[in-house]
Formats: structure tokens, C-alpha cells, sequence
């Protein structure tokens, strides 16, 4: 198995006698096979959502909903909330339950209620919240046909806009799961309260992304102001255009190969004192009477504590003072305690287990923030290389050469955070036998040390001082850049192979997923549009035709026909998300 990686000394690397244009098809090679497998069938469109974009951004899914369900904006609005603004999860509601139970779980009331005439000689209605007549003038009914007053109704909507639930009010009525009106939430409170009024909009504005599992905030500090909407995976890293690069499951620094919850451990033991209370654990001993620990620091076994309290180090009881060099008077600890013996060795190995995975993951962090300082230096030596009479125009190679220094470095310094929970006994202690944990532990390490080892050859030739050098020697370190380039490139992804297949992928009690690898880096969001003609467009999509609609829509109120409704209502959805991926913004 270990036969498969190549490094600079092998066999299978690219030789001096390789022609560059063969190096250069392999580096081409490189840079186009995350767009091989980023057809439709998998997509992964990343999108910036800003503060002026986003209202076009929450239509594109309301107009959808709004044309196929033949609803209003709130209603649709109300569906695609409750649903967490998942169109396609309100589309499979829609096809297995039917529309009946799909409105009726999101609260959604259509109704033809008969309003109070007014006309007549019934001039004042009692409201059954606050137990006033009240004029017909001064009362709302919603679209469930639930009737009280004005003033109820604009009380009970600020006490939920000021507990922050602004997004699904419900009506007043007893168990009464109708969502209200939006219209009439609005016109009501800017009566008294025209700033809440405004905070209810915003509010629901923002909803697209505060409850939309498609869309996250850009976690940058101080904020961008950015959103971000992937389609496709949630396990993804993207990269805002403030230039923060985060995981998009988790909010948190871009951390692959980890898993999010490897990272979260890992991120915690190095920030708290965690390992610091291994030392005392293996150093020192507590105070049998103030509980302090204690360092010894002399031969004496019998120690004193700073409060005054004698106690023995062997055993750590309390004594008095009188001791012979063999015995301490009135006091024997002479049997031996093995569970206390097995804690003390247990805590002192896995310290040192420790220090070795964060002395490792902290040098090449350091190594990556230093070689994040070079891309200035090497714009500097090529601008004086091609001031220079020399038959090597091109220095592209050299800045791909970085680039890729940068995602292996990357890559090979969060390794080992994923090596201390993979192989240690915190998540998988169960998963794995001795025997299997250290066979596998053995054949990731090996991939570990041959990309190290590649990864540093790289970072030695990107440094070169190639603006000083003779034409010749450019050319050996041009061959060798992009040589390394290709292998640490292959190594990356063995390991991302490893990793998902052989070691996350074989676990049967627990789910960890991790973002998969990509040659280009992590993928950098493009800006959606604002425009109205954005919005406009989205109306007019092509959702499906008017047959397909009408067969899909009168087949619903048949139990019977949900089966055969499904391949229907794919293809729908699919003609649905097809349009929105291709058609332009």
C-alpha cells in the first residue's frame, strides 16, 4: 500500500529528463480535477450574501414557493421558515403528507372567514382577551377567523418581537396554531411603536439566514457583515471575501482533515489548563489538611506543607513530625497502591503524548504563518528576474509553487490534531483493538512523514534566492518546484483518501465527517447579484409547465397516487434547482 506515494526520491517522481510541458500538464492536471467532479449532480456554489443582496437572495426561494403553491409572499414565507427555508424539504412535505398537513404544521390558515358586518345595528363586538366592547372599527380579524381588539393584538405582538420572536407569532386563541398576518403585525405596532415595527422587518429579512441551514454569517472579527450560502454539502470550507477562511458546519477556522468535533476538543485542551493540571497531577501532591499541592523538593519523604501540616510523600497521609531516616513516628505506608500508582504513570504518559501532537501541529503553524510572509518577497524577486535579460519569461510556476506550500503546510499541520483523537482513547476507544489501532496508526503516520518530508523539500526551492541565480540553476529549481508541487498534491489527497475510506469511514459508533479535499484550496464565494432584475427573474422561472403543474397539483388530493407522485415531483424540483444553479444573477 505504502508502494502508491511517490516522494522526490522515488521512482515515480518526475525526473530531469521529463520534459517541463509534461510537468505542466500534470500541474494543469491538478487544478482541473476539482472541476472534473463539480458537475450538476453534485454542486457546490458558494455566494456572498450582503446587506444589499439580501433581499434578493430570500425572494429567489419565495417566488419559488409562491408559483408553485399558488400562495401570497407571507404564507409562502411562513412555509419556508418553519422548514428552515429548505424548498426542497417543503417539496417532499408537500408530496408525502400532502397540503392539508404541510400548512397545518407550518401554521399556514387559509380561510374564508365572514367579517362582522358593520353595516347593521351591532355597533360594539366584545373581545375575549381583555373582556371589553370595543367598535367593530377597533377590532382585526386573522385569517383563522379568530377576532379581538386592536389593542390586545398590538400588546400581544410587541411582548413577542421584544422576546425575539418575531419571525412566527401566533395567534392570541387558545391552541390556535395560525401564524399571523404579517401585514397586519406591522401596520398595528408602527400605530405606537414605529422603531419595533422596523425591528419586525429586520427581523424577518434576517431570518434567511438566521434560520436557513444553507446560509451561515461570515464569523470574521470584527463582522464583515457578510453571509454565506452553500448549496450542496454543509461539510465544506469556503472562504468569505473579507478573506476569512472558516468551516462551514462548525463557524470555526477552516480545520480539515479534523472533524468539527475533533477541533472543538482540540482547540479547548489548548486553551484551558488542561494539561497544566496533568502536571501538578504527576509532580506534585495534595495537603492532607488544606488541600494545596505540594512539590517536593529534597530527598526527605516526609514534606511540609506551607500551612504547617507534615505529611508523607509516599503516601500522602497526614503525620507528625518525628522521623528516623528508616520510619516516621506512628506512621506506616509501606503496602503498595497500585490504582493510585496506575493514575500517576497513566496522567505523566498521556502529557507527554500530548506534547508531541501540539509541538508538532504548533511548528508547522508557525512554519505556515512565516511562509504566509513570502508571497511579497517572491513578487519582489520575480519583478527583478523579469527586468533581467533571460530566455525565462514565465514565473507562474513559483507562485503555484507557493500557493501549493500553502495548502500542504495546511493540511500537514492539522494532521496531527487528527492523529491525537484518531488514535487516543478520548472518541474512538471502543472502535479499534490494540492491534488495530496500532497497525493503522503506523500507516498513517507513514503517509504523515512522507508528505513532511515533501512538504519541507518545497518550502527549501520556493525560498531559493532565484533572482540571484544563472539561468541553468532557475531551470533545475523550476523542475523541481513544480515536481514537488504534483507529489505533495498526491500525497494530500492519499491521505484524504485514508482518512474517509479506511479511518472515519470504518467507524460503527460514532459519525464524523470532514471536508473534502481540494487541490485549488478552499473554495473562495462569489458575490450574488442585488438588482431588481434579479428579483424579477426569479419569478419567472422555470419551475415547470403548466401540465406538470396542473397533473402534479389535482394528483394531491389522492393518497393513492403519492407514489407515483414521486419521480414527478423530482423531475420537478430538479427542472427547479437546474434553472436556479445555470440561469445568471
Amino acid at each position: 500500500m505504502m508502494a502508491d506515494f511517490l516522494t522526490s526520491d522515488d521512482e515515480g517522481c518526475y525526473s530531469g529528463e521529463d520534459s517541463l510541458e509534461e510537468i505542466g500538464n500534470s500541474m494543469e492536471a491538478i487544478e482541473n480535477d476539482d472541476d472534473e467532479c463539480s458537475g450538476w449532480s453534485s454542486p457546490r456554489s458558494c455566494q456572498i450574501i450582503t446587506k444589499e443582496s439580501l433581499l434578493a437572495a430570500q425572494r429567489e426561494d419565495l417566488f419559488r414557493i409562491m408559483d408553485l403553491l399558488t400562495l401570497n409572499e407571507q404564507h409562502a414565507r411562513t412555509l419556508l421558515i418553519h422548514h428552515r427555508w429548505d424548498v426542497e424539504r417543503v417539496l417532499s412535505v408537500l408530496v408525502e403528507k400532502g397540503k392539508d398537513w404541510l400548512f397545518a404544521q407550518a401554521g399556514v390558515t387559509i380561510v374564508g372567514h365572514k367579517n362582522i358586518d358593520s353595516s347593521g345595528s351591532l355597533s360594539l363586538v366584545t373581545c375575549n382577551i381583555c373582556i371589553e366592547d370595543v367598535p367593530i372599527s377597533a377590532v382585526t380579524t386573522m385569517d383563522c377567523g379568530h377576532c379581538f381588539c386592536n389593542a390586545c393584538w398590538t400588546e400581544h405582538f410587541v411582548v413577542k418581537i421584544n422576546d425575539g420572536q418575531s419571525r412566527r407569532i401566533r395567534c392570541m386563541a387558545h391552541k390556535c396554531n395560525a401564524i399571523c398576518d404579517e401585514a397586519v403585525i406591522r401596520n398595528l405596532v408602527s400605530l405606537k411603536h414605529p422603531d419595533l415595527a422596523e425591528r419586525f422587518d429586520r427581523y424577518l429579512l434576517e431570518s434567511y439566514i438566521e434560520d436557513n441551514n444553507k446560509v451561515k454569517w461570515c464569523p470574521s472579527v470584527p463582522h464583515c457583515g457578510n453571509a454565506i450560502r452553500v448549496e450542496g454539502e454543509p461539510y465544506c470550507e469556503v472562504e468569505c471575501t473579507c478573506g476569512l477562511q472558516f468551516c462551514f458546519s462548525c463557524s470555526l477556522e477552516a480545520h480539515s482533515p479534523c472533524s468539527c468535533l475533533m477541533w472543538e476538543l482540540w482547540t479547548k485542551k489548548c486553551r484551558d489548563e488542561s494539561e497544566t493540571v496533568n502536571w501538578i497531577t504527576v509532580n506534585t501532591k495534595p495537603c492532607p489538611k488544606c488541600h494545596k499541592p505540594v512539590e517536593k523538593n529534597g530527598g526527605c519523604n516526609l514534606v511540609s506543607c506551607i500551612c504547617g501540616q507534615a505529611f508523607c510523600w509516599l503516601c500522602g497521609g497526614a503525620t507528625g513530625r518525628d522521623h528516623t531516616w528508616s520510619s516516621i513516628n506512628g506512621h506506616s505506608c509501606g503496602r503498595y497502591k497500585e490504582e493510585t500508582e496506575k493514575k500517576a504513570v497513566r496522567a505523566k504518559r498521556d502529557l507527554y503524548r500530548y506534547m508531541h501532537y501540539h509541538n508538532r501541529y504548533k511548528a508547522h503553524t508557525d512554519s505556515f504563518k512565516l511562509e504566509s510572509k513570502l508571497k511579497e518577497t517572491i513578487q519582489g524577486k520575480i519583478s527583478v528576474s523579469e527586468m533581467r535579460e533571460s530566455g525565462i519569461k514565465d514565473y507562474s510556476w513559483v507562485t503555484n509553487g507557493l500557493y501549493r506550500l500553502f495548502r500542504s503546510r495546511r493540511v500537514l499541520s492539522y494532521s496531527y490534531p487528527f492523529a491525537f483523537y484518531m488514535f487516543g482513547d478520548d472518541l474512538f476507544k471502543d472502535e479499534m483493538t490494540k492491534e488495530q489501532r496500532e497497525l493503522t496508526q503506523q500507516l498513517f503516520e507513514d503517509q504523515q512523514q512522507q508528505l513532511e518530508a515533501n512538504v519541507e523539500k518545497l518550502s527549501k526551492f520556493v525560498e531559493e534566492p532565484f533572482d540571484e541565480l544563472p539561468e541553468d540553476n532557475i531551470l533545475e529549481i523550476r523542475m523541481q518546484i513544480i515536481n514537488l508541487s504534483v507529489i505533495t498534491d498526491k500525497l494530500c489527497k492519499k491521505m484524504y483518501e485514508c482518512i474517509e475510506n479506511d479511518l472515519l469511514g470504518s467507524l460503527q459508533h460514532a459519525t464524523h465527517n470532514i471536508a473534502p479535499y481540494k487541490s485549488k484550496g478552499v473554495e473562495r464565494a462569489s458575490e450574488l447579484s442585488s438588482s431588481f432584475e434579479s428579483n424579477q427573474s426569479s419569478r419567472s422561472m422555470k419551475v415547470c409547465n403548466t401540465d406538470s403543474y396542473q397533473q402534479w397539483h389535482s394528483s394531491l388530493n389522492g393518497a393513492a397516487n403519492l407514489k407515483k407522485l414521486r419521480p414527478l415531483s423530482q423531475k420537478l424540483l430538479t427542472e427547479n434547482v437546474m434553472d436556479m444553479q445555470y440561469r445568471s444573477i
